[in-house]
């Protein structure tokens, strides 16, 4: 499919999931050459990251457990600029080197809320994994270590990403059409 229609928006194929696919494979080498020797924790940001996390840890050969966490800042397309806690972080991670897995690092609200929390248990080491990074709408300065993509300002979902519920489940990224 090269345009799809979700609730009241279409949408253009802009990434391929064999593009995809090669992009994860990157991240993972790098994870794994900076990781080596160690046991680092993935702690995936749901609901977006599922797809991306799952496809990363299957390239990943060093040794890694995953948790997952739940904040939320999205109202349909748009940022609320409010982020929320809907799932906490159940095991420690003092000592231990932790990569936050993203979907997509838009204003980096979340993501700075998350590593200033995250950060009050003394881990080993805060690292960044994001599919998607968006450089021009960042409104706080988060250092995003791994990005497999940086997008210009646009609106897109698959793989992982929705538009008000739907759209998580396609392979491929789509653009909204203007």
């Amino acid at each position: 499919m090269s345009t799809i229609k979700i609730h009241d928006k279409e949408f253009v194929k802009s990434i391929p999931s064999e593009e995809i696919a090669a992009r994860v494979k990157e991240v993972a080498e790098r994870i794994n050459r900076d990781y080596a020797g160690k046991r680092p924790l993935l702690l995936g940001v749901l609901n977006g990251c599922f797809m991306f996390v799952s496809d990363l840890m299957k390239n990943l050969e060093i040794e890694c457990e995953i948790s997952f966490v739940k904040f939320s800042s999205y109202q349909g397309s748009e940022t609320t600029g409010t982020v929320n806690q809907v799932m906490g972080l159940n095991e420690s991670i003092t000592g231990r080197d932790v990569i936050v897995v993203e979907d997509i690092v838009d204003t980096g609200l979340t993501m700075h809320k998350m590593l200033e929390t995250l950060a009050q248990s003394n881990p080993a080491s805060l690292a960044i994994a994001s599919l998607f990074l968006k450089p021009a709408r960042l409104r706080v300065p988060v250092e995003v270590k791994y990005s497999a993509f940086e997008i210009p300002d646009r609106f897109i979902v698959g793989y992982g990403l929705d538009y008000d519920g739907l759209g998580r489940n396609l392979p491929d990224v789509y653009d909204v059409k203007e």
